[in-house]
């Protein structure tokens, strides 16, 4: 029950309406305990300093942020965990009586999310299709964890060699490659464990796929393929994948376990993730209809 003793939290994004950030954490208050609400603001860019200064002066819990608002965040946040100054990106804010930090919890989400899967990092190879904000949060988390190679696949457009020479100067476990070299990309996933679409391909009524058949006729039982797309559950993707008989996830593990990772820090507890899971799981099968 919301009485003048709840913690307000909140994202901020442009459009906002359809997240799924509210059901998230209010589920996890209500499963809890916690007297939290959170809801979501629609905030561009323009009005981002403006929403900070409310934050610090009704003493707003915390915000989570989407793009273009984790990087136009940095310089109006007093600190900067190490692995959100890495990714030059912030997706969650925490407010110390006044005092905001920001931090990047959406890579953790992946590893959290294979995690609960028995599925480790450490010691791995993984090959990561697309080289934008999700991909290179999985890249810096899945360094982090200890993977042993990364064989990254980025469009050579003008962003190419900025972004290999950021990425490759991470670790020398990364390695970046024109997404157009098929011969490496069928070489990358024979000797990966993971595969990973980090792009947008496949997405709602998209029917693309990330990857030629040519690629996927590589797709072994053994493999682990990811999707971060949530929307649909299944994607083109993840079709082709299972045909291979491989294991695969969609993005709602890695969309729940960032959001613990906000929750966490939030309130100094665990987010009931199993249950979230199922209601998200729900809500967006609701939506695919």
């Amino acid at each position: 029950m919301i009485d003048g003793h709840t913690k307000l939290f909140g994202l901020l994004a442009h459009p906002a309406a359809h997240s799924l950030s509210p059901l998230i954490h209010n589920t996890s208050f209500k499963i809890t305990g916690i007297n939290g609400a959170y809801l979501a603001f629609d905030v561009t860019s323009d009005g981002l300093a403006d929403s900070l200064a409310a934050m610090r002066a009704m003493g707003i819990g915390g915000f989570n942020l989407s793009m273009p608002l984790k990087t136009d965040v940095i310089p109006l946040l007093d600190e900067v965990t190490p692995r959100a100054e890495r990714l030059q990106a912030v997706n969650t804010v925490i407010n110390r009586n006044g005092h905001l930090t920001g931090d990047s919890t959406d890579g953790q989400g992946f590893v959290d999310a294979l995690k609960q899967r028995a599925i480790e990092l450490a010691g791995a190879t993984l090959t990561v299709l697309g080289a934008g904000g999700a991909g290179r949060s999985i890249i810096s988390a899945a360094v982090d964890a200890g993977v042993t190679k990364i064989h990254v696949f980025k469009r050579n457009n003008a962003s190419f060699m900025p972004v290999k020479h950021q990425l490759e100067a991470w670790s020398t476990a990364i390695e970046v490659t024109d997404y157009d070299d098929e011969a490496a990309m069928i070489h990358a996933v024979d000797t990966s464990q993971i595969v990973v679409n980090a792009t947008n391909l496949g997405m709602a009524a998209d029917s693309e796929l990330p990857i030629n058949q040519a690629v996927i006729d590589h797709f072994k039982p053994e493999h682990v393929v990811v999707d971060v797309i949530y929307f649909p559950l299944t994607t083109p993707f993840l079709v082709a994948a299972k045909k291979r008989g491989s294991h695969t996830y969609n993005g709602i593990g890695m969309l729940v376990h960032q959001a613990a990772g906000s929750f966490l820090e939030w309130t100094g507890q665990k987010m009931p993730v199993d249950a979230v899971i199922a209601a998200v799981n729900q809500e967006v099968a609701r939506r695919q209809k």
